[in-house]
């Protein structure tokens, strides 16, 4: 691993993340374009100057990300652990990205280094994305009666839906996103996502932090309850739990287990838990 340095596979990845989340910013804005992405790619294609309207989605979803990741890298950099610079992910999606990872090289020192870096990037992402939210929300409106059955909706966390009514008025639901509102959207899922106290995720290090040894059975929990929300709410939260398993539900030891956390660190760890289930989706896509 070659940290702190820029490589030509850092460069080609971020131009293509660009390229991807350009053209899947485009495909939203066709008529329809979530519900048959296909039908709204060929109406690009066939028009390439379309893929310009993808610039607002795309610009603010790699602020987004590049939020999180920088802040892990940076955060890992005060902690003296060598760590790359943000791989970008491009993804044949509708949001055109599977995200960006850094890769940091073991071993962490204590658990209050693992709960700075751990809690960085998706207070970072987090903070980033509400402000896309509220200025995407700003310029987007509430669908009515335009959407119509069968037609696919994005299911809100607690913290969107609370933004909607607070911008948007009530009876809002379901509303027609600006690109940047979805782009924000989009980050505030990211953030849910990476905060489940599972194995190595950003939310498995701070569980590791918060409870030692005793992350474990919190990562363990966590692959049931997901298989749960998945028969009662959506199915793909089974695909995730099965991804959780493969990738594992353990978690590297620190090197002093034995320094303890400090109040400041412990603040930070129950922040990201409220963070977490403020950005939980149960139902994060559906249809009418």
């Amino acid at each position: 691993m070659t940290a702190n340095k820029l490589t030509p596979l850092h460069v080609l990845l971020f131009i293509a993340t660009i390229a991807t989340t350009l053209l899947a910013g485009a495909v939203q804005n066709e008529p329809n374009g979530l519900a048959e992405p296909l039908k709204a790619l060929l109406s690009v294609i066939k028009e390439p100057q379309k893929i310009l309207s993808g610039i607002p989605f795309a610009l603010s979803l790699l602020i987004i990300l590049l939020a999180h990741e920088l802040a892990h890298y940076f955060t890992s950099k005060r902690h003296a652990i060598p760590a790359t610079l943000p791989y970008f992910i491009p993804a044949p999606n509708i949001i055109g990205t599977f995200g960006a990872i850094i890769k940091m090289k073991p071993p962490v020192m204590d658990r209050r280094s693992l709960i700075d870096i751990g809690a960085s990037g998706p207070l970072s992402g987090f903070l980033i994305s509400i402000i896309a939210v509220i200025v995407g929300l700003n310029f987007s409106e509430p669908a009515g009666e335009e959407l119509s059955k069968g037609e696919f909706v994005l299911g809100p966390s607690f913290i969107f839906y609370f933004l909607v009514k607070l911008i948007l008025g009530p009876g809002s639901f379901p509303v027609s996103l600006h690109p940047v509102a979805f782009a924000g959207w989009v980050g505030l899922l990211i953030t849910s996502l990476n905060l489940f106290p599972i194995g190595q995720l950003d939310g498995g290090h701070i569980a590791y932090a918060l409870f030692g040894e005793r992350h474990r059975w919190v990562s363990i929990s966590m692959i049931p309850l997901l298989f749960l929300l998945g028969l009662i709410f959506w199915p793909g939260w089974l695909m995730w739990a099965l991804l959780m398993f493969i990738l594992g539900l353990e978690h590297p030891p620190v090197v002093h287990p034995e320094i303890p956390l400090d109040r400041k660190r412990r603040l930070i760890g129950y922040l990201a838990l409220a963070v977490f289930i403020l950005t939980f989706a149960p139902i994060p896509f559906g249809e009418i």
